[in-house]
């Protein structure tokens, strides 16, 4: 009997599994994945919930992967919300539900999918999902845990799609080959307190934070790469915490956000962005300390015989040829860039992360016929 990817997705949107809580989700994947002849095995790390499941022999010739996560972010205001945000209703032809397109419908039509192939045409390989609980938060216990247990085990996909939410406006418009690499830069201007009527006696951080953070934002750093449009740089914020009107404060904080093409890696960037800081402390004597968090490095999986296939199967199922991309913010592609070549490929994001989230059911049903295709296609 073929597995139904709407009743599938409504049973995974009613686990509330709001990062870092399992809910219940990945309880239900194992139960229908091992009722399929899938190996499963909980890779649960750091208190994120993580499974991995696999079809087919261990250390398989060829093996196909999916990876995606079951975890969501939080609903936000319920009362918002014109219906129960964990309920999965369906009404006007849509799914309604938090994480309806961002991402169960994919995990949900990928499960189906392979649970059907295997049992209609067993393949020569391997078909493995590795589905982590951990994609919306700090991402360093779940698909990261997911690949350091596979090394260690001996487990290995030879190519990995991952169900992100691709498409801009229709399901079909485009694939992800690549991201942008992201890292967040945290000042810290240390100069000396002082009574705002008396200025020479006090060292004021906030004019050298201003000073340093206009010219980090109007840095052009590149006019973009053959696949990616230009990086770019955001001040996030700039704060002395300060209340009083007539105190020259201690400190002063900011935080920029830059997001990268393959023109540059953290390194590099860090590298740069110490060196502006270094050069507005010689010009006012103010201080600074800089930290850096680097949620992933831009990368590229180079057009070829992956994408093709999917572009190929992509077309063949929605009438549509997708556009090969690298927009957008960070995904779970980039640790699995390490592990084998990796594409992206899933629903419409439009409502991905809002109030009233849904999906068109059409749309869950034509996405496990498109990688029911490319199992297909893939192991023919």
């Amino acid at each position: 009997m073929s597995i139904d990817p709407v009743d599938l997705t409504a049973r995974l949107i009613r686990c509330p599994s709001v990062t870092p809580a399992e809910a219940g989700a990945l309880e239900l994947l194992e139960a229908e994945l091992t009722a399929a002849g899938f190996a499963c095995t909980r890779v649960d790390r750091g208190g994120i919930a993580n499974l991995y499941a696999r079809w087919g022999a261990k250390g398989a010739d060829r093996s196909f992967g999916f990876n995606g996560h079951t975890d969501v972010v939080p609903p936000g205001e319920r009362a918002a919300w014109t219906g129960d945000p964990f309920g999965a209703e369906l009404r006007d032809g849509m799914l309604w539900g938090r994480g309806a397109t961002d991402m169960k419908s994919g995990v949900a039509a990928f499960a189906a999918a392979a649970i059907d192939f295997v049992r209609d045409t067993p393949p020569e390989g391997a078909v493995i999902l590795a589905i982590t609980g951990d994609e919306e938060g700090d991402a360093t216990d779940g698909t990261t845990a997911l690949l350091d247990w596979m090394a260690e085990a001996g487990e290995r996909m030879s190519v990995c799609l991952v169900g992100e939410p691709t498409c801009p406006e229709h399901l079909g418009d485009m694939i992800k080959i690549g991201r942008r690499g992201s890292m967040t830069a945290f000042f810290t201007a240390t100069g000396v307190q002082g009574h705002s009527a008396y200025p020479h006696r006090a060292k004021n951080p906030v004019p050298a934070m201003a000073r340093l953070v206009d010219r980090l934002s109007h840095h052009v750093l590149d006019e973009g790469t053959a696949w990616f449009d230009p990086s770019t740089l955001a001040v996030t914020t700039v704060d002395t915490g300060n209340p009083a009107s007539n105190v020259i404060p201690a400190a002063c904080r900011a935080t920029v956000n830059i997001r990268f093409n393959d023109a540059h890696d953290s390194d590099a960037l860090s590298q740069w962005l110490r060196g502006a800081a270094n050069a507005v402390t010689e010009e006012t004597g103010v201080r600074f300390e800089m930290h850096v968090k680097v949620s992933g490095e831009s990368f590229l999986t180079p057009p070829g015989a992956l994408s093709d296939l999917v572009a190929s199967v992509v077309e063949a199922e929605t009438g549509r040829r997708p556009v090969l991309s690298t927009t957008g913010g960070t995904s779970d592609a980039r640790f699995v860039k390490d592990h084998c070549p990796v594409v992206e490929f899933g629903l419409v994001g439009k409502t991905m992360h809002q109030v009233d989230e849904h999906v068109p059911v059409a749309d869950i049903h034509a996405l496990k016929r498109v990688y029911r295709r490319l199992l297909e296609a893939y192991f023919a």
